[in-house]
C-alpha cells in the first residue's frame, strides 16, 4: 500500500501541485484566501509543508502572502496578463519553430486530429471543451518542442494567467478568431516549416493581446 507522506519535500511537492492543478482548472479563483489548516488537513500533509509549497507557489506567481493574513491567489491585472503574454509570444515561437524541426509523422497525425476536434468543438458552439482543446494543443507543441527551459517557464507563465484565458475562452466569436490561429500553427508545423511556425504562434499571441485589451476596455 502506498503512503502520502506528511512531511519532507515530497509532501510540499504534493500540496504545491495539487494547488498549482487547481489553479490552472479554474478551482481557485483569483484573490481566494488559502487556509493553511484546511489545506494541510485536505491534502493530508504538515502544515510546515503546505506552507513551504506556498512559498514555492508565491515565487512562481501564482500566490501572494499578505502580512499577518495569510495568502491568497494571486489577482493579476490586464497590463500584467499583456506583459506575460508579450514574454509567451517569444517562448511560443521558439517552441513551435523547435517543434516544425523535429516533428514525427506519428506527432503530425496527433496534431491534426487535435485540430478536427478544435473545429468540432468551435462548430457545436462548446467554448469550454474548445478552451480545453487549446491548452492541450499548447502542452502539446512544447513537448514535440523537446526544449524544456522554455516549456518550464511557459508553464509557470500560464498559470497566471487561467482567469484571463477562461474569460478569452467566453467571448462571443472569439473561438472562431483563435481556431483559425490554431490552424495555421498546425498546419506550419506539419509542414516542418520552422519560420512559418514561429510566425504563427506569434501572431496567435498578438491576438490573444489585442483580445485582452479589447475586452478591459469594454
Amino acid at each position: 500500500m502506498v503512503t502520502t507522506p506528511r512531511e519532507g519535500s515530497a509532501a510540499t511537492r504534493l500540496a504545491a501541485d495539487t494547488l498549482r492543478t487547481a489553479m490552472m482548472n479554474g478551482d481557485l479563483a483569483p484573490g481566494q484566501r488559502l487556509v493553511e489548516a484546511e489545506l494541510a488537513e485536505s491534502f493530508n500533509v504538515s502544515r510546515a509543508s503546505l506552507r513551504a509549497a506556498l512559498f514555492d507557489l508565491a515565487a512562481e506567481g501564482l500566490v501572494e502572502r499578505i502580512p499577518n493574513r495569510g495568502a491568497r491567489v494571486r489577482v493579476i491585472s490586464v497590463p500584467e496578463a499583456v506583459a506575460i503574454t508579450e514574454c509567451r509570444m517569444v517562448l511560443e515561437g521558439l517552441c513551435a519553430a523547435k517543434a516544425a524541426e523535429q516533428v514525427t509523422d506519428e506527432q503530425i497525425a496527433e496534431l491534426t486530429d487535435l485540430g478536427d476536434r478544435m473545429q468540432r468543438a468551435v462548430a457545436d458552439g462548446d467554448p469550454m471543451t474548445y478552451s480545453a482543446l487549446n491548452r492541450e494543443l499548447h502542452r502539446l507543441v512544447r513537448e514535440h518542442a523537446a526544449q524544456p527551459v522554455a516549456s518550464g517557464l511557459l508553464d509557470r507563465l500560464n498559470g497566471q494567467l487561467v482567469r484571463h484565458q477562461f474569460r478569452l475562452a467566453l467571448r462571443a466569436g472569439r473561438p472562431q478568431v483563435s481556431l483559425r490561429e490554431h490552424l495555421a500553427i498546425i498546419d506550419a508545423i506539419a509542414r516542418r516549416d520552422p519560420a512559418d511556425a514561429e510566425a504563427a504562434a506569434r501572431a496567435h499571441l498578438t491576438s490573444v493581446i489585442a483580445a485582452l485589451r479589447q475586452a478591459d476596455a469594454e
